[in-house]
């Protein structure tokens, strides 16, 4: 709503044409959601909220900061946070849904709201820090704030070899706000390269001389909108038609993989609140080894059939492995350099049959190379970041309602796919937050009516995690689906002539440390 005793001024202004913002009067300058962060928005509910997060453990050994108060915590995440667009801007819809909602300033922003601190009792096992990892995850957002929460987890010393004041961080971010790819500016933001935090400048703190937007104001920039359509509708589609021409051209049927039927599996019914989530931990040199026995496999088909090879395990355990592969949903980052540090998603995707159906590990990953393979060409032919152009050109009403309308259909009819399989690199130095240093960290991802796991990849310092998220009710024994995910990893490198020996956490902590101290 709009703030009382706050008078409308033209400190802002848009490049409407003077007639219409003679009409409609002056307007501070909004941010409109994209299509796609928007149908996030759209999909939130109680049992599928549609936000991110990451987990990093930190070994605060030597920080300098330590021992943390809630002093250090808020001063440390205010000055770093304030680099970051979406620290102060919630969401308002337009009434009807007529267009898609805007960001706005949050005149009531609370740093001390999104900042929290829970404790563990010490010493916490990871079991336990499992658990409650997922419970702060299966939780909800408030829709009427910024959204974002950070939470610091004390109470992990002696945890997987880790000292005294030892600790995690859970960020959940909303979708609508960052996809995988723009997490990554967040993450840089929060840490250093060092354990001595680094100075950032402070920026100009938001001057909220306008008031809140009326709903008239809000259906006004919609009638605006709508009158700007024909043309940008018109310049994406002279921009694909070449593209598209050349696709047809250059592409026979028999250079695609042939579209498969897509089963239905314990993970595409109805998905209910509460989440579980698990990670394992594989030398990034190992993966990369698994790679070479087919010719022009990558790194991320190796993972994929990883990927594949546990779920295989863990469906032929509960007597439900389908005779025809399972497909998996792989994002794919659209982004230009431009973009690079830009908040919301900007991502398309491809749809991979993993090899379920294929007891070996090298013949999968050949028939995951080939998969990958066709699907990507495909898409650079005609132009990813074209293809999700179009969506910019759906009505806000009509976007919302087949959102809602899907996602209630969804867990009753055939699945488009089985799963969602992301993969984020991240970086391969050690990174501090806080003056701790991180020693794992891994993602979690949201899930949707019809689709209730999502295996998010990430990598940090010569390691590769393999994480899942999904319902409780579809994996009532996630320690168990994570031993089919390790078992997979043993055969494939048994497969692949590759050492299956990992490095303990313990033996690769005290190796960091002192090459650090060497340094």
């Amino acid at each position: 709503g709009r703030t009382k005793g706050i008078k409308p001024t033209r400190s802002y202004s848009v490049t409407f044409p003077e007639t219409f913002r003679n009409f409609c009067g002056a307007y501070q300058v909004l941010q409109q959601l994209s299509p796609l962060d928007a149908s996030f928005v759209y999909m939130e509910s109680p049992a599928t909220p549609m936000h991110i997060a990451s987990l990093a453990v930190y070994d605060g050994t030597d920080s300098p900061l330590a021992p943390l108060n809630e002093k250090k915590i808020l001063s440390f995440f205010g000055d770093r946070l304030n680099q970051w667009s979406k620290t102060r801007q919630r969401l308002v819809k337009v009434p009807m849904d007529a267009d898609y909602p805007y960001w706005i300033e949050d005149r009531d922003f609370d740093l001390s709201y999104h900042i929290r601190r829970i404790g563990l009792p010490n010493p916490a096992s990871i079991e336990e820090l499992h658990r409650l990892a997922s419970r702060i995850f299966s939780r909800p957002m408030d829709m009427t704030r910024p959204l974002w929460e950070i939470y610091v987890i004390d109470g992990l010393d002696n945890l997987d070899g880790l000292g005294k004041g030892s600790f995690a961080l859970l960020a959940k971010t909303h979708h609508a706000a960052v996809d995988g790819a723009s997490g990554i500016h967040l993450i840089e933001l929060l840490h250093d390269l060092q354990a001595e935090p680094r100075k950032l400048p402070l920026p100009a703190e938001p001057k909220l001389t306008d008031p809140y937007p009326s709903d008239f104001e809000l259906m006004a920039r919609t009638t605006f909108n709508n009158l700007r359509q024909p043309f940008r509708f018109a310049k994406v589609l002279a921009q694909s038609v070449g593209a598209v021409q050349e696709t047809v051209k250059s592409f026979k049927p028999s250079d695609l993989a042939q579209p498969q039927p897509v089963p239905k599996t314990r993970f595409n019914g109805k998905v209910r609140s509460q989440r579980v989530m698990r990670w394992s931990s594989f030398p990034v040199a190992n993966i990369s080894a698994l790679r070479k026995p087919v010719k022009g496999a990558s790194i991320n088909d190796a993972i994929i059939t990883l990927c594949a090879g546990g779920l295989r395990r863990y469906l032929e355990s509960k007597q439900e492995l389908n005779a025809s592969s399972l497909i998996a949903m792989a994002p794919i980052n659209v982004r230009t350099e431009e973009d690079k540090a830009a908040a919301g998603n900007q991502v398309s995707a491809m749809f991979v049959p993993i090899g379920t159906n294929i007891a070996d590990p090298i013949e999968r990953l050949a028939a995951v190379r080939k998969s990958t393979r066709s699907s990507k060409e495909l898409g650079q032919a005609v132009g990813a970041k074209a293809l999700t152009d179009y969506s910019k050109f759906v009505p806000a009403y009509t976007a919302a309602m087949a959102s809602r309308l899907m996602s209630n259909m969804a867990a009753r009819s055939n699945p488009a796919f089985n799963l969602t399989i992301t993969n984020v690199p991240g970086p391969q130095i050690p990174l501090y937050s806080m003056g701790a240093r991180m020693t794992n960290s891994l993602g979690m991802g949201p899930l949707a009516q019809g689709m209730g796991l999502i295996m998010p990849i990430t990598s940090y310092c010569g390691e590769i995690t393999v994480g899942f998220t999904s319902c409780r009710d579809m994996v009532p024994d996630p320690d168990f689906f994570k031993a089919c995910i390790d078992a997979s990893y043993d055969e494939f490198a048994a497969a692949a002539n590759v050492e299956p020996v990992k490095k303990t956490k313990k033996k690769a902590l005290k190796k960091t440390k002192k090459k650090n101290k060497e340094r």
